[in-house]
Parts: structure tokens; sequence; C-alpha cells
């Protein structure tokens, strides 16, 4: 019955997103270049997109925006730093992956790994096999020199910082969120433990629904876009976060909310003095020789948005998946803890994950520090962002994808049975290759 439920799930999603596509324009035809967003100087009419009324992130004004986030909000830099040469990668690229064929889950047909990256809306994807560049596109606006924003990508980094600050011995996880930050004693993240946080298993009062306009997670961007008038009471991410309320017991269900994410900055801030922008840039962004500067949007305050702001180019994402897969070395270099990606390859609570509204298509998966981490055969992990962005770390296969994309779909859960299945196709592919 459990299986039925599964499939059943996975097929009514498949079916949604086909359906949708079918009214909305492709990967071909919804190109800024053909839409004509923002196009012209200056831009007029209905081509123009703001940020004031958040017609820059409907579709398909989301193609064009999302690699020019910096024009449409303030930001605050993470530079690659004037000392470090960039760590170039060698190329062995490899015109088979196009061909390579999966099913997508709860489906009979196959598609080829080619197919796959239109029907995602990508926009760019690399594959790196031992350390080396097998595969790399570029589609509608990005291309290597651009930053294209990884929405909830970013939230792996901010829990990255927390592992590491962990593995440092500077953040206890057992401690309540509000014993290092006490602005939050009152709100419902008060009497968490930070661990739980870390994890996402916080009973909160909180919806993160895009289809739903009543949602919460709307106030909360609304909250932190300075381009909208605010009243005094909610100006900010920090400011709301102490409205956040309590719904539940703590730990017990994973529940993927982009506040926890933000609190986890507000904590890290805390014990640092630093934003998430400046222990960013410290630890990892100008030590590992970035090709380009990165950057996160902020609020009114300056505040940097924790939980989806980070906008990063294609090889420097990757830089930091190889890193990771390394265990933290980067070219001879130790970058973060060992320990700290043990941490997160351990994974979370299993039991947690499997009462969440995740957990009925991603089956046997858990959450740690902020990764989602498949808990398969080859010990996978990644970070996700909506409109399908991604960085996909399987040790066993020794490879690193990393997507950028601008579907119309938001949730992952949606975008999931086109793109999982062709990365487990990939990595067996390399696999095979050198036996």
């Amino acid at each position: 019955m459990r299986y039925l439920v599964i499939t059943l799930f996975t097929a009514l999603l498949f079916i949604m997103f086909t359906f949708a596509q079918k009214r909305l324009p492709d990967a071909a035809r919804s190109v800024p270049s053909l839409t004509g967003y923002m196009s012209g100087f200056p831009p007029k009419g209905d081509k123009v997109i703001s940020a004031r009324d958040g017609s820059f992130f409907e579709f398909p004004a989301l193609r064009y925006s999302v690699v020019h986030m910096r024009e449409f909000m303030p930001t605050v830099n993470v530079p690659r730093g004037n000392m470090m040469p960039v760590s170039h990668f060698e190329y062995a690229l490899d015109d088979g992956i196009d061909s390579v064929t999966f099913r997508p889950t709860g489906e009979e047909r196959h598609l080829t790994w080619r197919e796959s990256l239109d029907l995602n809306y990508t926009d760019g994807i690399i594959v790196l096999h031992k350390g080396n560049i097998v595969y790399e596109k570029y589609f509608s606006e990005l291309t290597p020199e651009r930053v294209h924003a990884v929405m909830s990508v970013t939230k792996s980094f901010t829990g990255l910082l927390a592992a590491m600050l962990f593995a440092e011995g500077r953040l206890d996880p057992t401690k309540l969120v509000s014993d290092y930050v006490p602005e939050l004693a009152r709100s419902g993240f008060g009497d968490a433990t930070v661990r739980e946080l870390m994890d996402m298993t916080t009973a909160i009062k909180y919806s993160e629904d895009y289809s739903d306009p009543t949602a919460e997670i709307w106030d909360f961007s609304a909250a932190g876009n300075p381009m909208i008038a605010h009243d005094d009471s909610v100006n900010g991410y920090f400011s709301y976060l102490t409205t956040v309320r309590k719904d539940g017991e703590h730990g017990n269900v994973f529940g993927y909310r982009t506040v926890n994410a933000d609190a986890l900055g507000w904590v890290v801030s805390k014990i640092t003095g630093k934003s998430v922008a400046a222990l960013l840039t410290e630890y990892i962004w100008n030590r590992m020789g970035m090709e380009q500067d990165a950057y996160y949007q902020v609020d009114a305050l300056g505040i940097p948005f924790a939980g989806g702001g980070l906008n990063a180019s294609l090889r420097d994402l990757a830089r930091v998946g190889e890193m990771l897969r390394n265990n933290g070395m980067w070219r001879g270099v130790r970058i973060i803890p060992a320990e700290a990606v043990e941490d997160i390859r351990h994974g979370g609570s299993v039991q947690a994950f499997e009462r969440s509204e995740a957990g009925k298509s991603l089956k046997g998966w858990s959450y740690r520090d902020m990764w989602w981490v498949t808990n398969n055969a080859h010990g996978a992990y990644m970070a996700r962002g909506v409109h399908g962005q991604a960085i996909y770390v399987d040790p066993v296969a020794e490879m690193v994808i990393v997507r950028l994309a601008s579907t119309y779909l938001a949730s992952n859960l949606l975008i999931d049975p086109l793109s999982l299945p062709a990365y487990e196709a990939v990595a067996e592919y390399l696999m095979k290759r050198n036996n």
C-alpha cells in the first residue's frame, strides 16, 4: 500500500508537470531574447518587470531576472579576493552524456539527458568527474561570466557555515536558539534547539506553499523586500522572525521552511559578529580561486537573505561541490573541517523526514545541516533551490553536478521526477566508462 501511495503521488506530480507545460512556452520559446523582457534602453511597456510588484519573479520573466537579480534588489558582495589566482579546471568533455537515457519517476517512457535539460528549463549545467569537467552547457541568459540566483541552495551554504562552527567547537547544537539570539526568546524558535533549527524539525506556524497566495512565505518575502513600503512593526528579515509562532512540538517532523535558514543565519552571526556574506567570503570564497564574485540580496537594513539570496556562477558552485566531495579539501588546502562534511553526510532523522510532505516522494531521505541526504547506495547528498537549482554530490561515482534553471515550477518535488533519475543515470554511466 505504501508503495502504491508513493507511485500515485509521483504520477500525479508528473501529470501536473506535463499539463502545465502544454499551456506555457517551452524552453526554446521562453528565453529572454525572444520574450523581450527588459529589452531596449530604457525598457518600456509590458516588458518592464520589477521587484516592487513581484513581476520579476513570474514566469517567463523569471528567466531574465535569475541572471540579473542585482538590477532588481540591493545586494552585498562576496568577493573572490584579489590575491588568489583562479583555480582552473581540466576538461575531459564526454559527448556521450547527452545520450544517456533514464526513466522519469512514475513514467514508462525513457528520456535522454539532453531532452531533460529543456524540460527542466535549464540555464546552465556542469558535470565533474574526478575533478575534471566532463560536461558543461549554458542556455538562455546564463554565460560562464555571469552569476545566477541559486534560490534555496543558499540555505545549504548557511548550514555549511553552521556545521563548520560546530566542528570548530564554537557552536553547540544542543543549546536553545534563544541562548544565542535572545531576541527570538518569545518567538516560535525560542525553545527549539539549534540542531532542530539546522535540520528543520522546528514546529512553527509557517507555510512554504508557493501556490497559496495567503502562505506566510509571502509575508516573509515582503518583510525582506526593501523595494516596498513597510510599517514600523515588521521591517526586514530578522524583524519578521520575531513574529513567528510555535505550532506543535519541536523535533518530531521535518518541515521545510525558509525562516529556519534565516534564524540560523542570525545564530551564526551572533556567534561570529559577522554576516553570512562576510563569513562565506572569509571561509570559502576568497580561499578557493573562484572565477567570479558572488553576492547576496539584502533587506532594507543590509541583512543578507540567508535562506535564498545567494547568486553565484556555475563553475564556482562546482568548485564548492568538488571541495565537499573531497571532504573539505581543495587543491591540497583544507577549506572546511572534515568533521563538518561528515556531519552532513551522516544525515538527519529518516523518521522525521518520512513524516513530512517531502517524505512521500523522497523515500528514505533525510535532512542535515540544511543539506538533503539521499541515503542511496552512493551516499549522494545535495543542495536544492526552487525553480530547479541544485548541487548534487555523489561520493561513490566521484561526481558533482550543478544545475541552474528557471522553470515555471517552484517546488523541486515537481521537478525531481525528471532530474534525480537523470543524475543517477549519469553517475552509473561515468562509473562504467572507467571499467
